[in-house]
């Protein structure tokens, strides 16, 4: 079994782990087109290289209180790589950001930079992206909701939210 973490973006951040948490692959994925939608359908058909008919995965859901004029290109990419995978019969799991944040680190609203640290220390994993961070989480919670692994509190509650 493989678990496959996505965060969708201008670069979007793909993980994929093997069922004992190992890494085999992890990507940050970026369009060398630059006009939409071309460079959507570019990075949510990239993805699909790397998956495998039985692959679980996780997605980001939506950061919905967002503002900025880049939400509507997070949304586009998000939209597209969605779309893409139910056409190509993957299913997916949406994890809420603030899920995943405290899945990583036991806090909700932890930004970003701060889960550097808590993803090192409970997973030895690093990387230079935060897209690519954040897959990775996803790609754990995606092995915890299978495979019979030691969780903390946090983390179960988590689960227990997810699994609602």
């Amino acid at each position: 079994m493989r678990y496959v973490g996505i965060d969708p973006s201008t670069k979007t951040g793909i993980a994929i782990l093997d069922e004992y948490g190992n890494v085999i692959m992890t990507v940050e994925s970026q369009s060398p087109v630059e006009e939409e939608p071309q460079r959507f359908i570019y990075i949510g058909e990239s993805i699909l290289g790397y998956l495998k008919e039985d692959d679980r995965i996780c997605i980001e859901g939506f950061s919905y209180g967002s503002k900025g004029k880049g939400v509507s290109t997070q949304y586009g990419f998000g939209w597209i790589i969605r779309t893409i995978l139910i056409q190509n019969g993957y299913d997916y799991l949406e994890i809420p950001p603030t899920s995943l944040k405290k899945f990583a680190t036991g806090k909700g609203n932890i930004s970003k930079d701060a889960m550097v640290l808590p993803i090192y220390k409970k997973w030895g994993f690093e990387h230079n992206s935060d897209n690519v961070r954040d897959a990775y989480v996803l790609a754990q919670i995606a092995r915890a909701m299978s495979e019979d692994i030691e969780l903390t509190n946090y983390q179960r509650d988590v689960l227990n939210k997810l699994e609602r």
